[in-house]
């Protein structure tokens, strides 16, 4: 199978979330974290953006090994000058340099023309390429820019020395199978696509991110750039867990990743934890009710096939076990799988019954009822006995 290569943005796109920024120690925490899930890059900063950064960037280099370390600049000679001293103790290094390609972002972010901004992107991956070997260039806003425009600056700044062809949908604007089409087209379009990885980095503006992402990989790209819980700017960047378990579970891709995933969760709850950002509750892979089950046809079917109601197994994500969540919805299956759970055994229909009344009467009045509760009700059965 081919290799789909890991770039984790969760310590700079990620970080950028309002209020959930990260100090040094934290992100070294979570760096060495992403080495043992199996992350291949780590993008640890934007060294230029603040002493803060540059700080973090030479002390995850220090102590991380594995991955390569990333990191940020602007199409500038001073951005990658000190993107290249914040390297400096990294095993395995990457400058992430770029520009606008968009006709929003040339004539009214950056003011300029389309042939200057090429020949500025192209300055950058040359300047970039006097320090590190592993230069990756982003094309801000490729999933809105002009196709023909785009592919004139991919094969000249890969002819400039580019490992590396970022394609962002910066906006999360695109479609996944429009997003498919153009990575497609690069593949087909570009002359000297075959000296650089192409790489897809999405954003969430309508919730298509991962879907976008998925897209990009199954029309070419080997690089998926990507926060863990989906953390980002604005509505967030495309989901770790999401993508990882996306591809192990559609195995006709024909790609994978080096990604252990029973550490997905743990992960999860440390990025969570330290950037003070909850999980939503529905949140794929890694969301508290991923593996819960509530209603009581889903419940009957889980107990007899759990691949009745789940794709995936928790414990291969790092969930211990499903949970069977006992409300107003549930089912007699359901009691009686969580009262054996707890030391109950039923085997009479008819006190089954029973019980399963007085259950659906205290679920009435509690949202959830919980193995305290099913004490109480047990004890109820055992008075009236």
């Amino acid at each position: 199978m081919d290799k789909v290569y890991i770039f984790d943005t969760t310590l700079r796109d990620g970080e950028q979330v309002p209020g959930c920024q990260l100090n040094t120690e934290e992100k070294i925490e979570i760096a060495k974290a992403l080495e043992a899930l199996g992350v291949d890059i780590i993008e640890a900063g934007f060294p230029i953006s603040s002493p803060g950064d540059y700080k973090s960037v030479i002390e995850i280099s220090k102590a991380v090994s594995e991955p390569v370390i990333c990191g940020l600049t602007r199409a500038k000679e001073k951005d990658i000058e000190v993107a290249a001293d914040a390297l400096r103790f990294a095993k395995r290094k990457r400058i992430h340099t770029g520009i606008g390609v968009s006709d929003l972002h040339v004539l009214t972010k950056l003011r300029s023309t389309h042939d200057k901004v090429l020949q500025q992107g192209v300055d950058a991956v040359k300047y970039a390429k006097k320090y590190v070997e592993d230069v990756e260039f982003y094309a801000e806003d490729a999933g809105r820019a002009d196709l023909n425009y785009l592919v004139r600056v991919i094969e000249a700044v890969i002819d400039a020395g580019a490992t590396v062809i970022n394609i962002p949908d910066t906006t999360g604007y695109n479609l996944p199978w429009i997003f498919g089409e153009k990575i497609k087209s690069i593949m087909e379009n570009v002359k000297n696509v075959h000296k650089a990885i192409i790489s897809v980095h999405c954003h969430n503006d309508l919730g298509l991110a991962t879907a976008n992402t998925i897209s990009g990989i199954a029309n070419g790209a080997r690089q998926a750039e990507v926060t863990l819980n989906g953390v980002g700017e604005r509505a967030g960047n495309t989901s770790l867990e999401e993508t990882v378990m996306i591809l192990k579970c559609h195995k006709h891709l024909g790609v994978d990743t080096n990604v252990n995933t029973k550490l997905l969760k743990p992960t999860s709850e440390l990025v969570s934890s330290m950037m003070r950002m909850p999980v939503q509750a529905n949140k794929a892979i890694v969301g508290k009710n991923a593996f819960a089950h509530s209603s009581g046809i889903h419940q009957d079917g889980f107990l007899k096939n759990r691949d009745n109601y789940e794709v995936i197994k928790p414990e291969d994500v790092g969930v211990e076990r499903s949970d069977i969540i006992l409300t107003a919805r549930s089912g007699r299956h359901a009691l009686k799988y969580r009262l054996e759970s707890i030391g109950f055994k039923i085997d009479d229909p008819e006190k089954l019954s029973r019980l399963y009344d007085k259950f659906l009467d205290m679920a009435d009045r509690k949202k959830q009822i919980e193995d305290a509760d099913l004490r109480i009700l047990m004890k109820s059965e055992m008075v009236k006995k």
